[in-house]
């Protein structure tokens, strides 16, 4: 994608762009921060964008410092003078209100123009940006919708962002939308710049659980065909299983909680450990009839072969409705997992955060599906600082285990796995998986 990207200023500040946005533009381009600040006295300048390209003044200060050099690595990027100017218009524009994750036409954040040219210190102050702009939202009690993929397995209540995506909706799905010339096109009425993926339907909790379902061998999809989960996630869960069961001589016997069935690809998993106690909280209606099924290996009978009886269990319902009768019926763990569809990251933030507490085992371990932001670098980057920094407010230490992600059949849209999927809800060629223990 970067080599199609053409960079230049007379591609990115269009001949349609309004006089006052173009000098706005231009400053930022030219890292005039004396003039700039002379030009952020009124209130959203410092998030203007070009009707037709989407170019903010983010973008432009970030874009003209260009490619970082060969030795970039060894220097914070700083080899050419250029990028200590941009870090000072950068934070002038944060510091005056400048949106960290408006895309252009191209659908780029800021941060995504620093990652892809290797600008590394600007790379960060998004991320950064990001950072602060998350916990703000969430000390608001609301989330931005960042840009990520899917939730993998299944369920629950709603909100805007992860679990498996901008989780799949913020949304978990995800945000990798092809750009089209009319999508980038402004709205001529309005002089408004049209996000490319302005039009992409945010999945929410609700209509997702009012959703059929259709299962194949590879993916479990929802009526819209976004991508609930799918076969390729299987070495991703098989990590999660060894992460949260690290001993593999003591892991028969432990007590195991999982939050969203979806294709039962990490039931499987887990099953096969031998656990003294397995219940699995699944809201889908379609899930639960699959579950159901004579041929299904976590029916009744599976129910039924538990060493006692409760020890096996599918809860039915919505894991806001379950997981407080688990409370009080005394219900311990030693590895939850945690892979919902449709919710937003304050779901996730809300379940380890008060309810892990009381759930998990002193010496037992907590991991999800990490899917947050997934359809961006600079999303995921942020959501993997906000992750440990609300984990330590409930008490946590949150480690990352970084592995490859094969993206062989994973690069385009509605190619390879993402055959007859609406849109995908993974990009990246690495995966955080997230151990999360008490502190002490």
């Amino acid at each position: 994608m970067s080599s199609s990207i053409d960079d230049s200023m007379p591609t990115r500040i269009s001949s349609d762009c309004p006089q006052d946005t173009r000098d706005i533009l231009y400053h930022a381009w030219g890292h005039d921060l004396s003039g700039l600040k002379t030009l952020l006295d009124v209130r959203g300048k410092a998030s203007a964008q070009d009707p037709k390209t989407g170019e903010t003044p983010l973008h432009a200060a970030i874009r003209a410092c260009g490619p970082a050099g060969p030795n970039s690595n060894n220097s914070e990027d700083g080899e050419d003078g250029c990028v200590e100017e941009a870090r000072a218009v950068l934070q002038e524009l944060f510091f005056s209100g400048a949106i960290w994750n408006d895309v252009d036409s191209n659908n780029e954040t800021p941060g995504c123009v620093a990652y892809r040219l290797g600008r590394k210190a600007l790379y960060e102050m998004c991320v950064d940006a990001g950072v602060r702009a998350e916990l703000l939202f969430s000390l608001m009690d609301g989330y931005e919708e960042l840009s990520s993929g899917s939730d993998a397995e299944d369920n629950e209540d709603e909100a805007d962002n992860p679990s498996k995506g901008e989780e799949a909706s913020a949304d978990q799905n995800g945000d990798a939308m092809d750009t089209t010339d009319d999508q980038a096109q402004p709205d001529q009425d309005t002089q408004r710049f049209i996000a490319p993926d302005a039009a992409e339907k945010t999945v929410t909790s609700e209509e997702y659980l009012s959703s059929k379902l259709t299962y194949d061998a590879s993916k479990l999809l929802d009526a819209d065909l976004n991508g609930v989960m799918m076969s390729w996630e299987t070495d991703i869960m098989r990590r999660s299983v060894k992460a949260l069961l690290p001993d593999p001589e003591n892991q028969a016997g432990k007590r195991i909680l999982n939050i969203g069935f979806g294709m039962g690809i990490i039931d499987s998993m887990f099953a096969q450990t031998d656990p003294s106690r397995h219940h699995i909280i699944e809201a889908h209606p379609s899930v639960l009839e699959h579950l159901a099924q004579p041929d299904s290996k976590f029916g009744q009978a599976w129910e039924k072969s538990g060493p006692e009886d409760g020890a096996f269990k599918v809860w039915a319902g919505k894991w806001q409705d379950i997981v407080p009768k688990l409370l009080e019926q005394g219900e311990v763990y030693d590895a939850i997992y945690f892979d919902t569809f449709g919710e937003d990251y304050s779901q996730l933030k809300m379940f380890f955060m008060e309810y892990i507490p009381g759930l998990m085992d002193q010496e037992g371990r907590f991991s999800f599906f990490n899917g947050l932001g997934a359809d961006r670098q600079v999303c995921y980057d942020v959501y993997t600082k906000v992750v440990e920094m609300h984990g330590a407010d409930a008490g946590l230490d949150v480690e990352w285990e970084v592995s490859d992600v094969d993206m062989k059949g994973l690069k385009e849209d509605g190619k390879g796995e993402w055959e007859g999927v609406r849109r995908r809800y993974w990009t990246l060629d690495k995966y955080r998986l997230p151990v999360c223990t008490f502190m002490g």
